[in-house]
């Protein structure tokens, strides 16, 4: 079905576009796997160009469901109800590519993304560009991504966002001419990159990154004319693509090629100057460093012998997160052995688990699940869940959301790792608590589906509340709250509003306990005042025979208590 095209550069524009890169990217991601052979012949170049997408279109749906709310999907002042601006719609954009960032590619299509959205924000107040707007854009965001790879090469995505610019500036007129203008000098780049990189001519094919570009540009056209543009000559690479899959083993490649043995990717709150020498320090460690972002929040991609060093060095620069660390020349991408040696035995079944915090992410592990960490406003995406079965690399996965809004990410996640060969079962909990629950009869050694339906029950018997401060005036369940009132969710729905933390945890509990219980497990946030536990647990033990109380810590998990009662 044709779109409908959008006049100027507004944030529907953003989103649009931003929803028909990623189905794009969807649709190419085999293809461009395939054909990865530079910097890294690991074959996983359109999965990491996609998911640094999708993190992008979360962020730009997060924002638009925010202004459909009347008020900011992450709190601050209340917005009017209707869609938001240029500015929003870009900045959410820029932020949701820069966190969910994947290997090289993706990390310099977050910075392109985010050299686009510096142009579009400009002026915060404006509700659309023209097309000169987009042209100013398009040779920022290839300046930016250039500037922020150490060593740039050309015959890569650099070159084809550099041939992409200089078409745009050349073109005179509306968005959707300079965006074609764009698109097809990409394309007549993308043609020529083999001519460009030796690795590319020996396998004959493109360059896989620029490739993925070039069909983030066709959206880009396609957002502004209706209609998807004619597919680019290319030289045939569509007709080798098999063949050259077949022909580069990436484990030869790599370590043929005597690289670096591993991938270390990190999120980074740091100040520029400390980021400044950052890159000096992996400069000297490694080879194909990208370090995007700014305004406090960075993504360092880097390829190292000595991956603790690379963490090491973002350690003294600043905060890192969400660390990754990927081995290179292995059958399994997760395996972190020498080079050569054979992959880990499949365990036969594993949990992975969605939770809110570091202390949560601890007690998980613990407990032997497979974890990934969701901070708050920052939901994980359906490839991070994808990414955490693969390494959980087991034959049976049992997935724990433990959030209602992730269902549908887990369930998405499910399906792609059945169709990779794994077995998995979603138990949808609801909360951290209800997953603790399933945990604790958790029984590996049983019949996968006696397993199963003994977490879900264990799941689906334990009540779940939280204690949360709330943001804004809301209409509830319970009344009318204010900003920065106390209020108590029991299965997800306000049950109590108030002024004082402890006495609305222990008016939950209360409301809770009056249909029964054998135990209540809090689990106290970072910011949760001093003696609320210890309060609730001593009105348990006074008024409530027969009830036990476990108490754990769970760190930044955005609640200030989880509460279940089983």
């Amino acid at each position: 079905m044709p779109q409908v095209p959008q006049t100027f550069f507004d944030a529907l524009a953003v989103r649009t576009w931003c929803g028909l890169a990623l189905a794009a990217l969807g649709r190419a991601r085999e293809e461009i796997d395939a054909i990865n052979v530079y910097p890294v012949a690991d074959g996983d170049t359109g999965t990491n160009l996609y998911l640094t997408m999708e993190s992008a279109v979360a962020a730009v749906e997060a924002v638009f469901a925010g202004h459909e709310a009347g008020g900011p999907p992450t709190g601050g002042p209340p917005t009017s109800k209707g869609k938001p601006t240029l500015a929003e719609a870009a900045r959410a954009m820029a932020h949701g590519a820069l966190i969910g960032a994947r290997g090289n590619s993706g990390t310099i299509l977050a910075q392109l993304l985010r050299g686009m959205a510096q142009v579009l924000a400009d002026d915060s107040e404006a509700a659309h560009t023209d097309g000169q707007g987009l042209r100013l854009a398009l040779r920022h965001a290839a300046d930016s991504a250039r500037d922020a790879v150490a060593h740039p090469v050309e015959g890569t995505v650099l070159t084809v966002a550099s041939a992409a610019a200089e078409a745009a500036t050349d073109a005179e007129g509306d968005c959707g001419t300079v965006a074609r203008a764009a698109y097809e000098g990409a394309g007549t780049a993308l043609a020529a990159t083999p001519d460009q990189l030796a690795a590319l001519a020996r396998a004959g094919v493109v360059d896989a990154g620029g490739r993925g570009l070039v069909a983030v540009l066709a959206a880009l056209v396609e957002t502004f004319t209706g209609e998807a543009p004619r597919a680019v000559a290319v030289s045939g690479v569509h007709a080798r693509v098999r063949d050259a899959a077949a022909a580069v083993d990436p484990v030869a490649e790599v370590c043929g090629a005597g690289g670096p043995a591993f991938e270390v990717i990190y999120l980074l709150e740091a100040e520029d100057a400390a980021v400044a020498r950052l890159r000096r320090r992996l400069d000297a460690l490694g080879d194909s460093l990208v370090v995007v972002g700014g305004d406090g929040l960075w993504n360092v991609h880097v390829h190292v012998d000595d991956a603790g060093a690379a963490v090491e060095a973002g350690v003294e620069a600043g905060r890192p997160y969400r660390i990754r660390v990927t081995h290179f020349g292995a059958e399994d991408a997760h395996m972190t052995g020498e080079a050569g040696r054979q992959p880990r035995e499949r365990a036969q079944r594993a949990v992975v688990a969605v939770v809110p915090g570091e202390g949560l992410a601890g007690l998980y592990t613990e407990a032997g699940a497979t974890t990934v960490l969701a901070r708050p406003g920052e939901p994980p995406a359906s490839g991070e869940l994808v990414e955490a079965v693969r390494r959980a690399h087991a034959r049976e996965v049992v997935l724990l959301p433990n959030d209602a809004d992730l269902r549908h990410t887990a369930a998405a996640a499910a399906e792609q790792a059945r169709a990779e060969g794994v077995r998995v079962a979603l138990i949808p909990t609801r909360s951290a608590v209800q997953g603790i629950a399933a945990l604790a009869v958790h029984e590996p050694d049983r019949r996968f589906d006696e397993d199963v339906v003994s977490m879900t029950s264990a799941a689906g018997a334990t009540r779940y509340a939280e204690v949360v401060i709330a943001e804004r005036q809301s209409w509830t369940m319970a009344g009318i709250c204010q900003a920065g009132d106390v209020l108590g969710l029991i299965d997800g729905d306000v049950a109590v509003i108030g002024s004082d933390v402890t006495l609305t945890a222990a008016a939950v509990v209360d409301r809770m306990l009056a249909a029964g219980g054998e135990m209540v497990t809090l689990v106290l946030g970072d910011e949760a005042p001093a003696g609320v536990v210890d309060h609730v647990e001593t009105r348990v033990r006074e008024s409530y025979l027969a009830v036990d109380t476990v108490v754990y810590r769970g760190g930044r998990q955005g609640a200030l208590l989880l509460i279940g009662v089983e």
